[in-house]
């Protein structure tokens, strides 16, 4: 009986000290750029509100930018036996973490999400891009019709410690007439541009 009790104990402190540095954060952002992919505008919008700002790029391809901010827990200073705020600083210096801000970059194409990313200071103490979870929680809480499901569960694709695989997108939402008749050509000549006409 002891084992048994000792095993539990030891998996709620783990889970505890995961949740509380972003390790759990980071999965929910993750596992919405899987879930989001193919939902409509309006079930987006429904979800994560309104767009900070849009970009039209054509007639079928829209760009949709979504902000969040979330403010650093206050540490304690170093006082006594344990010097926490300098642990922690050293460990921001060394691995990174401690992130305050997201922005989530939607790729909207035929009115359909076909991909999702994160940039900014957006990381925890422990994975990526944990503080974008922010912005996607009302996706995660409240599922949309038209977002599709993923196996979340500790075998699935879903990674606290990197972001899914971009999709492939149709040409129309990556390509401009421009640059359908423009490829780089790479080459150990300096002097030639690396972008040319297609011959």
């Amino acid at each position: 009986m002891r084992p048994v009790f000792l095993r539990i104990i030891v998996a709620l402190t783990s889970t505890a000290a995961l949740s509380g540095c972003g390790y759990f954060d980071s999965r929910n952002a993750h596992k919405a750029q899987y879930e989001m992919i193919g939902m409509t505008s309006y079930d987006l919008q429904s979800c994560a509100g309104i767009p900070a700002s849009t970009k039209k790029l054509n007639d079928t391809t829209e760009l949709w930018q979504y902000d969040g901010s979330m403010a650093l827990p206050t540490m304690p200073a170093d006082s006594g036996f344990i010097p926490v705020q300098s642990a922690i600083s050293i460990y921001q210096s060394a691995l990174g973490g401690g992130g305050t801000t997201c922005r989530m970059l939607v790729r909207v194409d035929h009115d359909r999400v076909s991909e999702v990313h994160y940039t900014g200071n957006d990381d925890e103490y422990i994975g990526t891009d944990g503080i974008c979870s922010i912005i996607t929680r009302g996706c995660a809480r409240q599922r949309e019709s038209t977002m599709r499901r993923v196996n979340a569960g500790p075998f699935g694709p879903v990674s606290a410690f990197h972001p899914p695989r971009t999709p492939p997108q149709s040409a129309t939402a990556t390509y401009s007439d421009q640059s359908g008749k423009y490829v780089p050509k790479f080459s150990k000549d300096d002097t030639q541009p690396v972008i040319q006409p297609v011959k």
